[in-house]
């Protein structure tokens, strides 16, 4: 069913909808009422009411159900649908273990600030606190890790919540909320009364401001004098759409880019002002950039601690403009100079608009000379065709043969490998950053598949990985879903396996995935999915065409080199300039010397003050 035509059904169901309605009906017409196109989820007893009232709605067209095969699987493929549309994504798990099932989802939209309303079925009110069967307190459990939640103690205030939870969700900081709904909440009948969105809002809710002039204007002086700057770019920027200023202001004022896991696709990789993504397995000259740096451009990033390794050796030399829209990040990890507290696009915007006739006047040329030779002496490599397929090989291939794709994730390695190698549009770039979420990457790429139903989805995981949620074939298949998942195989949870030959004295212990391992494509094609295996260079291309051709799921299992290691790598408690994995060029070492802005006499670059002037550097 179309948009159109779910569109023109709530308009045709608004005249004739019942006044006395269950609180089923309710929160299914709430939901609509809200542009639920899709909703994902696992049926169970205490919330049999609303699956109830959810198959009614479908059969008058509201919206869509897709049954997941595990409650998990639900969180991440509502998780990812928000990611890639910019809506909210919905889902539903009943009481218990269906409600704690959802619990790793939820932090993991959590950690990456991604709106999502979570609808749990209860036990029925009289029974709270009695530990009955199936009782779980769901809203004690998560409220560390949601922005708000609520238990329905009244079926008349579902329409009031459901609103409030969308605007609180979406706004802000977004992040995920929690509505649990006891049985016979969800049965009792009521004089209803609906509430549009927006209509209700919660108290103390503000929205967050614009950014201040004082701080544009100081942000954009730090700008003008820089030599060395660098804007460092996160998920902040992906979820206020602020790619096209982003691009606007790095041009205007010659500015290299790098960006976060979560920034990936707000800037444009290829372009010849990009650095690529920095970090622990982020490119050698976006890490030389951010250390020798004197100018920090911090815009939705939270200064994580995967990318700015040893903190006192992260931009040791620089000034600090902070955006974001929570003020809580403001110092949290690093003190800014200046912090402008905004949405990112509002935020760049401003700074546009308040430079409209100013450009880079040569400032940052011999800077971006700089970079260009760290580019030129550190490249990111895929290894010679020799032996077997290289890791490296399969992502490159993948980025050849599909290059416009929404491409999801799991975590370990290949995630590093396709961070480093895929070159995505904003919004279709899907993984798990903050909690690191193993199994987010196939049920993240249902949630987008059925966002974007004639659009190419590839997942790429790994063989330890994708055991977390490997029952989600059944749902691809159930509803042909036609996404591609791609394995690699080195048959390790290979992150583990490579931090324990590097710190751990090679002791593998527990990281070796051999012993068990099933058949990849005959598992697939128990579950009604087509199933490839690739063994060897030369059935690579051939073989991943013909699975991105094939017009439903795939699965792909490729055997890659058992002990490849991802690099560069910044090892546990080093700077970001200590990489290990690089060729040597100590003629391209980061200066080990500056210039004071005011006197202009050159001094040691470990000095936080000029010893000639006085004057901070």
């Amino acid at each position: 069913m179309t948009v159109t035509s779910v569109s023109q059904a709530a308009t045709a169901a608004e005249h004739s909808a019942p006044t006395r309605v269950s609180g089923g009906y309710a929160l299914m017409d709430a939901l609509r009422r809200h542009g639920v196109e899709t909703i994902f989820g696992y049926p169970g007893g205490a919330i049999l009411p609303i699956y109830d009232e959810l198959h009614k709605a479908e059969s008058r067209g509201w919206l869509k159900h897709v049954l997941v095969r595990h409650e998990q699987g639900g969180t991440h493929a509502a998780d990812a649908y928000a990611r890639a549309t910019g809506k909210v994504g919905v889902c539903f798990g009943t009481s218990g273990p269906g409600a704690t099932n959802l619990v790793t989802g939820i932090a993991t939209a959590h950690m990456d600030s991604v709106p999502m309303v979570v609808i749990t079925g209860q036990v029925p009110r009289a029974a709270i606190g009695t530990d009955a069967f199936q009782e779980t307190d769901i809203f004690g459990i998560t409220l560390p890790i949601v922005k708000h939640s609520w238990v329905v103690r009244d079926p008349r205030d579902i329409a009031r919540i459901v609103s409030e939870a969308f605007l609180i969700a979406s706004t802000g900081r977004p992040g995920p909320v929690l509505i649990d709904v006891p049985k016979d909440v969800g049965i009792e009948e009521f004089d209803y009364v609906p509430v549009e969105p927006g209509a209700a809002i919660p108290p103390g809710f503000k929205i967050p401001p614009a950014a201040a002039p004082s701080a544009i204007e100081a942000a954009l002086e730090l700008i003008r004098n820089a030599r060395r700057p660098l804007l460092y770019v996160g998920g902040g920027a992906i979820s206020s759409g602020a790619h096209a200023e982003i691009h606007a202001l790095a041009e205007r004022f010659r500015l290299p880019v790098t960006t976060t896991l979560m920034g990936k696709g707000a800037f444009d990789e290829l372009h010849p002002l990009s650095v690529g993504m920095l970090g622990m397995h982020g490119t050698a000259y976006a890490n030389f950039a951010v250390t020798d740096c004197d100018l920090l451009i911090a815009a939705g990033a939270r200064f994580d601690d995967r990318v700015t390794g040893r903190l006192d050796g992260f931009a040791p030399r620089a000034q600090v403009i902070h955006i974001d829209i929570d003020a809580a990040e403001m110092g949290k990890t690093r003190l800014p100079d200046v912090a402008v507290v905004s949405d990112v696009k509002q935020a760049v915007e401003a700074l546009l608009a308040a430079s409209s006739q100013e450009d880079s006047r040569g400032r940052t040329e011999a800077w971006l000379e700089r970079i260009a030779q760290w580019k030129q002496h550190y490249p990111l490599v895929v290894p010679a065709p020799e032996g077997d397929v290289a890791p490296q090989e399969v992502v490159s291939m993948l980025q050849e043969l599909s290059p416009q794709a929404f491409f999801t994730t799991d975590v370990g390695q290949h995630q590093m490998w396709a961070a480093q190698f895929l070159h995505t549009l904003p919004r279709r770039w899907i993984s798990s950053a903050g909690l690191g979420t193993m199994g987010f990457g196939m049920p993240a790429a249902m949630g987008v598949q059925c966002a974007f139903p004639d659009e190419p989805v590839i997942c790429v995981a790994g063989d330890a990985s994708i055991l977390m949620n490997i029952q989600e074939l059944g749902t691809l298949s159930q509803y042909h879903l036609p996404v591609k998942v791609v394995v690699l195989n080195n048959g390790w949870q290979g992150m583990v396996r490579q931090w324990q030959e590097s710190f751990y004295g090679e002791r593998y212990s527990a990281s070796e995935m051999t012993g068990g391992m099933p058949n990849f494509p005959a598992v697939a094609e128990a579950f009604g999915v087509k199933g490839f295996q690739i063994q060897s260079r030369d059935e690579l291309r051939s073989t991943l065409a013909e699975a991105l051709a094939h017009p439903g799921p795939a699965f792909i299992e490729v055997k890659v080199r058992r002990n490849e290691n991802c690099y560069p790598m910044v090892p546990p408690g080093a700077s970001n300039a200590q990489m290990v994995g690089l060729p040597s060029h100590p003629e391209l070492a980061i200066d080990t010397n500056r210039e004071c802005h005011s006197c202009h006499q050159s001094t040691s670059s470990t000095s936080l003050y000029c010893p000639n002037c006085g004057a901070k550097l």
